[in-house]
Parts: structure tokens; C-alpha cells; sequence
């Protein structure tokens, strides 16, 4: 491959000091204002974890899980460059350590290295090579996050390989933007350079060096550090961006474009100079900051430790707020304090069950679903989230505390809800039904009226499904399922009549939501919830007439 020329070009987006800066908001952000100019975009992460998906991975450690659309498991840095580009990415957008490897020892196995000694160089490099090109192919600009920070061993391969890259493709056709982070000291009310300065020191020290800077801080970039930044890291001046905490992640693109750095890439990609068209994205930045009216929503919750951890599904109860020009406050109440959840309740406008798994919290999710159905405030269930309203409805329906999940309690007299057939056995990594699938939707439901039309598509991450075995006992009795699979076998969406909002989805519609334009279902659900008068229930859905 060496001396071959692409059309194709690459910017590589590295980070140094300290872990979590936002490099996924600063690559997703980059890609913006690119895509904005008329260029075709695709963006990749490298993860240097040595899993082979993000599927197994704890949430309350890593955050989110997102789902693509052909059914991987991601980091939840996908999910911000979906929402900024506004492109449903695919499974090669995902690399992680483990497929590496594990390419590469399969490749060993089958003799294709014809009996060298394999190694890190050339082979595991290659592999990533390939995998980086594959992905960027037909698209004017790939976009390359490599995760974790300059220095960690385990991203040293992914490090040597995107070096090795400017060779393969022409240095005329790569890019290296490196983010890095300028502490602010208290007592000497100044910002010190020299970590990051250090941090460019260590990328150079691995042969790459830096074209572009994005600056993090608290504070602004004064003109003393701009010139100690570009003396001692060897970057123009025009190209160090300083990027100081904002108000909103969706302003970090409108920041960036003021700068001139995407007309700064696109002189040294030799790219064709272009108007960026950012009033939309504008528009949608003030609007956010101006919204005055606020609207409660409780979010039952296990994993408590950090907003990562149900990023996609916060972003799309923002965006419906939004859209409702009202501001989200997203009050965590823990699914796991069932005595008091009651309690905490009846300080809120709307109550959303998210996924997951397991046991623990499963009680107090299914309290909430009582709660929400009893006292007519507007409920939105996501996977789990309608299995735990299932499973409340049919105790009030059946009299019997005995009804339960299959994966919660495998000897429950009534599992209403059940392991698919396909899923019984299976190993747990990669196996469930994940990615895009079919929904029909009755028109006569609040679904249809969400979105306006009988035939969807919406991504999946699940091993358990409503149990067949009691849709006829739950629907005599007021349950309305609304949407199904076309073979009309697996139950999608459920609903209550009589109730102001309460649907709830087997599928995830978080991972489709957009900054400006929110899902459906969370649309009509923020709606619903700033509407609601808790002193005065309402008993008539309130909906969006405009489909979605």
C-alpha cells in the first residue's frame, strides 16, 4: 500500500493530560462544520480497550452503551457524532483492540502471514489500517477518534499505525488535531501550559506531530499562552483553538467556526474553500439558551454515578424540551429505594423507565409504573421499561404479586415476560437482538399519532420479549398493544387508554433522536408532561398533531 493515494482524507483526533476533556464532542463538532460546507463526513472511534465490543462493558464505568443501526455495540461517543453529523453510523465506525487482535490471530491461523512472526509491526498496525480506510472509503473527510490519552500502553499500536498513515495516503491527505487541557491555578489566578506542552512533547516523541491544537479550559486562552503554546508545541497560531467550557456541548461547533479552523483544515487537506450553513444549528443553540419554562421528569435509575450513563436518553428528553421550548430538569431517583419512590414521584411531570438488566432496581421500576398508571402522570418506558409495566399491569390484573421476568425470577408462576426461543443458551457478548427492526403500529394508538405513520424502524437491544402467552388476558383488560413486529409475533409497543401519556417501547428510540429533531416518542412525551397539572389530571392524550 505505500506511496497510494486516496481521495479520501483523514483527520485524526488524539487527546492528552487527562482523560474525558470531550474529545467525542470536539470530533463530533469538527465534523459539523465540515459536513455543514457540503462535504461528505464519516466518522470511526478506536477504542484501545481489549474487549471486543462495548456490550459487556459496566455502564456506571464506561457510560452507555449505543446500538447502531446494523447492530453494534458501541461506545457511547457514537452516539454524539450521530447527533452532531446527523448520519446513522454503521459497525465499522466502532474498532476496538479486541477485533484487532483477534483478526490477526485468526489471520495467523489460516497462514495468510505465510510464516512470519507476527507482531505489532507490521500486522496488528495493518489490520488497523485497514479497518480505517475501509471505513473512510467514499467519503470526502473520515474522521478518526483515538480513544483513552497519549501515553496509555494500550493505545500505543493505534498511535504507531495512525503515524505510519500519512505514508500510506499522502501527507497531503492527513491530519493530526491533538486536544489537550490547560489547568487554571487559584492562588496565582493563572493557566499553566507546560501539561500540555509536555502532552505534545510525548505525541511528537511517538512521530506524530500535531497540525491542529484544540485548547480545553475553564478559562479563556489569553495571547501570552496562545504564543508559549504555538513556541513550544510547533503548531500555528491560526491552528490552536481554544475551546473554554460552554454553556451547551451544541455550541462547541458555532465556537469552533468563529475561530476560521475548518478553512485552516481544509488549505492544509487541500480542500476546496466553502461557506459553512450553520443557521440551523444557530438557531437551535439559542433557542437552548433562552428557554425559560421548565418541566420536571424522573428518571428511574440504578446506575447513579454519572450522566454518561444514560447520555443518549437525556440529550433526547433535551431535545423534545426543545422542541416544547421548555427546559428538562431530569431529576435521578433511584430505582433501587422503593420506600421512598413514591415520594419523590410527586414532585414530577413525567416519569421515564430506561434499560437494563438484571434484578437489582427492578421493584422500584415496576413502582413507578404503578404510580405513573394510578395517578395518570405521563410515563415513557424504554426496553426494560416496558417489561416492568407488563409485569405491573398483569399483578393488577391477575391479583398476584407471583408475575415477573423470566431473566428476574426463571420460576415465577406468571413470566409475562420471557427469554426469546433464539436467545435461550447463547453466549452473552453480541448475541441479543440488536440493530434495526421492523414495527407496525395500529392507527388507532397515541404511537400513530406520535409518528404519524403505521410502519417503522427502530433499533433493538434485547433478550426477553412479552410472553404471547398473556396477550389476550392483558388486552381483554385494557392493555392496548399498539405496535408489533410485521410477522406479528413480537409485542413492540404498549399502551393505556384513559391516561394522558403512557407508551412504552420494547425497542430504543434515544438512539434516533436528534438535537433538532427529537424523537417522536420522547417529543410527545415532554409534551404530555408539560402539560400535566398534577391538581388537575387530565385523562385525554396530548400529542404533537405534526408528524414527526
Amino acid at each position: 500500500m505505500a506511496g497510494k493515494k486516496t481521495k479520501t482524507k483523514y483527520i485524526f483526533v488524539t487527546g492528552g493530560v487527562v482523560s474525558g476533556l470531550g474529545k467525542g464532542i470536539t470530533a463530533a463538532s469538527l465534523g459539523k462544520i465540515l459536513k455543514s460546507r457540503g462535504f461528505s463526513v464519516n466518522m470511526q472511534k478506536c477504542d484501545p480497550y481489549l474487549n471486543t465490543d462495548a456490550g459487556t462493558l459496566n455502564p456506571a464505568e464506561h457510560g452507555e452503551v449505543f446500538v447502531t443501526r446494523d447492530g453494534a455495540e458501541t461506545d457511547l461517543d457514537l452516539g454524539h457524532y450521530e447527533r452532531f453529523i446527523d448520519k446513522e453510523l454503521e459497525r465499522s465506525s466502532s474498532t476496538i483492540s479486541g477485533q484487532i487482535y483477534s483478526q490477526v490471530i485468526a489471520n495467523e491461523r489460516k497462514g495468510l502471514y505465510l510464516g512470519k512472526t507476527v507482531q505489532i509491526i507490521p500486522h496488528v498496525t495493518s489490520e488497523i489500517h485497514r479497518r480505517i480506510i475501509e471505513a473512510g472509503k467514499k467519503f470526502d473527510i473520515h474522521i478518526v477518534e483515538i480513544g483513552g490519552t497519549v501515553g496509555d500502553y494500550e493505545a500505543m499500536a493505534f498511535i504507531e499505525a495512525i503515524r505510519q498513515m500519512k505514508r500510506l495516503v499522502g501527507e497531503e491527505n492527513v491530519l493530526y488535531a491533538h486536544l489537550v487541557f490547560l489547568p487554571y491555578l487559584q492562588a496565582s489566578k493563572e493557566i499553566k501550559t507546560k501539561p500540555a506542552q509536555n502532552s505534545v512533547r510525548d505525541l511528537r516523541e511517538a512521530g506524530i506531530s500535531p497540525n491542529v491544537l484544540f485548547v480545553r479550559s475553564d478559562h479563556p486562552l489569553n495571547a501570552e499562552g496562545l504564543d508559549k503554546m504555538s513556541l513550544y508545541c510547533d503548531v500555528a497560531k491560526e491552528a490552536i483553538v481554544g475551546l473554554e467550557t460552554a454553556e451547551t456541548v451544541y455550541e462547541v461547533p458555532l465556537r469552533m467556526e468563529e475561530t476560521g479552523i475548518a478553512d485552516y483544515i481544509c488549505s492544509h487537506l487541500k480542500l476546496p474553500k466553502r461557506k459553512a450553513q450553520l443557521t440551523e444549528w444557530s438557531n437551535l443553540v439559542d433557542k437552548i439558551k433562552s428557554v425559560d419554562k421548565t418541566v420536571n421528569i424522573g428518571v428511574i435509575a440504578k446506575y447513579m454515578n454519572h450522566e454518561d450513563t444514560y447520555m443518549s436518553i437525556f440529550e433526547s428528553l433535551r431535545a423534545a424540551g426543545w422542541h416544547h421550548n421548555v427546559k428538562v430538569m431530569i431529576r435521578w431517583i433511584n430505582a433501587e429505594n422503593v420506600d421512598y419512590i413514591e415520594k419523590e414521584l410527586a414532585e414530577v411531570q413525567g416519569i421515564l423507565v430506561p434499560g437494563g438488566f438484571g434484578s437489582r432496581g427492578v421493584e422500584g421500576k415496576i413502582a413507578a409504573a404503578r404510580y405513573a398508571r394510578k395517578n395518570n402522570v405521563p410515563y415513557l418506558g424504554i426496553c426494560l421499561g416496558m417489561q416492568v409495566a407488563v409485569i405491573e399491569f398483569a399483578r393488577e390484573v391477575l391479583k398476584t404479586k407471583a408475575v415477573n421476568s423470566a431473566e428476574i425470577n426463571p420460576d415465577v408462576a406468571h413470566p409475562v415476560v420471557h427469554i426469546m426461543p433464539d436467545q435461550i443458551g447463547v453466549e452473552m457478548g453480541g448475541t441479543m437482538r440488536l440493530g434495526d427492526y421492523s414495527t407496525k403500529i395500529s392507527k388507532k394508538s397515541r404511537a400513530y399519532l406520535a409518528y404519524g405513520t403505521q410502519n417503522i424502524v427502530e433499533r433493538h437491544r434485547h433478550r426477553y420479549e412479552f410472553n404471547n402467552d398473556y396477550r389476550e388476558v392483558l388486552q381483554e383488560n385494557g392493555l392496548v398493544i399498539s405496535g408489533l413486529s410485521p410477522d406479528g409475533k413480537l409485542v413492540e409497543i404498549i399502551e393505556l387508554n384513559n391516561h394522558p401519556f403512557y407508551v412504552a417501547s420494547q425497542f430504543h428510540p434515544e438512539f434516533k433522536s436528534r438535537p433538532n429533531r427529537p424523537h417522536p416518542l420522547f417529543r410527545d412525551f415532554i409534551g404530555a408532561s408539560a402539560h400535566y397539572n398534577r391538581t388537575k389530571p387530565i385523562s385525554k392524550p396530548v400529542y404533537n398533531k405534526t408528524a414527526a
